[in-house]
């Protein structure tokens, strides 16, 4: 098997799923069901429920922090993909196409944050480059 193919596949696969628990999601499926549709018309149906199954167990294990399912679902669509290219190479320059709509955007360079704290006697100091939820009891 062609190595690009591969790689090609590990990242669609991990793209794939990483956009199954966001906001993204939708415009992902379409993508896939689409790139599908057209590689092999008479499984566009079947990938379509095969997608929205996946997309109910990323959704749970996401919030079960379940990371051996996540694993597996991403792994699963590594191999069909995988699959699809091998079958189809033509299909790789549709998918690269794809992943660079659909992937979630690079932050730019120059978005970074520093922060630094001093703290002296009993003091607490909390910092987050996020969100950040404290309980103190």
């Amino acid at each position: 098997m062609d190595p690009e193919i591969g790689s090609l596949a590990q990242s669609g696969g991990a793209t794939l799923v990483a956009l199954m628990a966001t906001d993204a999601w939708q415009a992902a499926r379409e993508g896939f069901v689409q790139l599908w549709r057209r590689a092999h018309p008479d499984r566009a149906d079947a990938i379509t429920a095969e997608l929205d199954a996946g997309h109910s167990e990323v959704r749970a294990a996401t919030v079960a922090d379940d990371q051996v399912v996540l694993g597996e679902v991403r792994t699963e669509w590594q191999g069909r993909l995988r699959r699809l290219l091998a079958g189809r190479p033509e299909a790789a320059a549709e998918l690269r196409r794809l992943l660079d709509e659909i992937s979630p955007a690079a932050p730019a360079a120059d978005t970074s944050v520093a922060q630094r704290a001093t703290v002296s006697g009993h003091a607490r100091v909390y910092q987050a480059g996020r969100d950040q939820h404290i309980t103190e009891r």
